[in-house]
């Protein structure tokens, strides 16, 4: 009969940083925790979209501001958080977030489950700067992940705030 290691896991902050991907640090691997979470640190340039308007279906997210502000929309409601504070974005509610500010900002998301942690780094290929993104790759890997993507949804957020269009 085999054994069975039940010491856990313990990741410590230097430690933490296994791969960048799209402005992506990934600080907790979702593996190290059975899959039930999964901890990334994005970072978002000045008057930038940070992402088009989405809604998962497998997962919650809970944004942590560590630098800036944060602006996202979910259910018509525009939120913005500062250091120190949360937005959180319940599964099966489409959002999108964006930075407004003249400055970079840095946000840890938490993810539960964490799978969808490495979607970041399974992107990454197809959106190389200088180059079109691949949108037959893009919608692909976004249908496993289950994340449905509203590629008009943020036109309006883009023109109100003076953001810089996703390539």
């Amino acid at each position: 009969m085999g054994t069975t290691n039940t010491s856990p896991i313990r990741v410590k902050v230097g430690d933490s940083v296994f791969f960048r991907s799209l402005g992506t640090i990934y600080r907790v691997l979702t593996d190290s925790v059975n899959g039930t979470a999964g901890v990334v640190e994005h970072t978002l340039e000045p008057n930038s979209l940070g992402a088009p308007m989405h809604k998962h279906t497998h997962e919650d997210e809970i944004s942590y501001v560590l630098e800036g502000e944060l602006s996202a929309i979910q259910n018509g409601n525009v939120e913005i958080a500062r250091p120190g504070q949360f937005i959180v974005k319940p599964r099966e509610i489409f959002h999108t977030f964006w930075n407004a500010s003249q400055q970079r900002i840095r946000f840890l998301e938490f993810i539960t489950p964490g799978q969808f942690q490495y979607y970041f780094a399974e992107m990454a290929p197809y959106l190389l700067p200088g180059q079109p993104p691949q949108l037959e790759r893009i919608k692909e890997t976004a249908a496993r992940y289950g994340l449905i993507v509203d590629p008009y949804g943020a036109n309006e957020i883009v023109q109100r705030y003076g953001l810089k269009p996703l390539s």
